[in-house]
């Protein structure tokens, strides 16, 4: 097929969402190299951010083009390329998030550098969607959302507390200087167990390097904040089994997730090969099916709206700090990263992907579960 046509063909997949190739709007596509047209039209998704990757193709606001593909639904006629199709295809057959692979696929992304992260987090290293109500930075908006999980749980000092995939300690570091708990934390990122472990240092916390399953004691409350999207469908009733027997009968479960409105099996194909490896978001339904006869389900709080601002925020600071980062991971990765926050920012926006946060309790409070906002 002649470029002109595919050119054509492209452009009307575009029409509907008001993005027009070539054109002169911040949010329409600027196009370098003819052989765009066929290796979106061939792969979709992952053709589109792979030929980002190469410069194959530039945009003024990357997030606008992204939000307004969404609002218009046109990822449903994206095509998927046969290595697409194959992922999904072996997503139904293996359990990609098994313990044996776990470290491996956390490896791929939390295990990149240190440096990147401190660089483009806020100052307590929070990797998670921040909590912009009454805040007009990222620092006040990540205080606030570790602020809320505390209140939400109804802390006291001295409890203990369960941080399933703690990442570099924000939260353990917060819980314990300001509501006097102590706080084990655990991770399968090695990186992340080492600076996590300095960060946290002279405070009564211990960060492991251990798989969730693993875990054996009881504690007082539970927090999984951005872990839950790493377990894969095949593992959400083992995520939710090991939650409920390590939670003493009166504590509370609260879980952070991204999800997404409706059930999948397999993530986006780019994000899947380049972001987080076999990652998965999950939906009410799986997650309600893997808590039945172990939680009731006391609150849930879905501020997806802020993840939009949270992004917009880490790539203010990663493009601000490229020229220190550039020597370690070169101009690819640049364009690559700048895709995953922008288009993840336009997903929110687009409410195309929801943050929930839930609250859980074994056998249902007495009385009730009043909201904290």
């Amino acid at each position: 097929m002649k470029a002109q046509q595919l050119q054509q063909n492209v452009a009307q997949i575009l029409a509907p969402a008001g993005i027009q190739v070539n054109g002169s709007q911040p949010w329409d596509l600027q196009i370098h190299n003819d052989r765009f047209y066929q290796r979106v039209l061939s792969q979709g998704t992952l053709g589109l951010g792979e030929s980002y990757m190469d410069g194959w193709w530039d945009c003024e606001q990357i997030d606008e083009f992204i939000f307004r593909a969404l609002r218009a639904d046109l990822y449903k006629t994206a095509r998927l390329g046969w290595k697409s199709i194959l992922e999904v295809l072996l997503t139904q057959i293996f359990n990609r998030q098994a313990k044996d692979k776990a470290a491996r696929n956390a490896q791929r992304h939390y295990d990149i550098g240190n440096n990147l992260y401190e660089l483009m987090l806020d100052k307590r290293m929070t990797y998670s969607c921040g909590y912009w109500k009454n805040a007009d930075n990222l620092d006040q908006a990540q205080e606030n959302k570790l602020d809320l999980i505390c209140r939400k749980l109804y802390l006291k000092p001295g409890q203990r507390v369960l941080d399933i995939g703690c990442g570099w300690g924000s939260f353990a570091k917060f819980a314990a200087e300001r509501y006097d708990v102590e706080v084990v934390g655990v991770t399968v990122a090695r990186e992340q167990v080492k600076l996590a472990q300095e960060l946290c240092k002279g405070l009564p916390i211990e960060i492991r390097l251990q798989d969730y399953r693993d875990v054996r004691e009881k504690f007082d409350h539970i927090v999984s904040v951005g872990m839950a999207e790493h377990v894969g469908h095949r593992n959400y009733r083992t995520y939710m089994r090991t939650a409920a027997n390590c939670l003493k009968d009166d504590g509370l479960f609260l879980l952070h997730t991204i999800g997404m409105a409706y059930s999948r099996t397999s993530a986006d194909p780019f994000t899947n090969k380049y972001i987080f490896p076999n990652c998965l978001l999950p939906s009410i339904k799986q997650l309600g099916g893997a808590m039945e006869h172990l939680f009731v389900l006391e609150d849930c709080h879905n501020f997806s709206v802020y993840y939009d601002y949270t992004l917009l925020a880490w790539f203010k600071n990663f493009d601000q700090s490229w020229g220190q980062l550039q020597p370690t991971y070169g101009d690819r990765f640049y364009r690559m990263w700048k895709y995953y926050l922008l288009s993840s920012a336009a997903s929110f926006r687009a409410r195309h992907n929801q943050l929930w946060q839930m609250v859980l309790s074994k056998r249902g409070l007495l009385g009730g579960y009043e909201s904290v906002r």
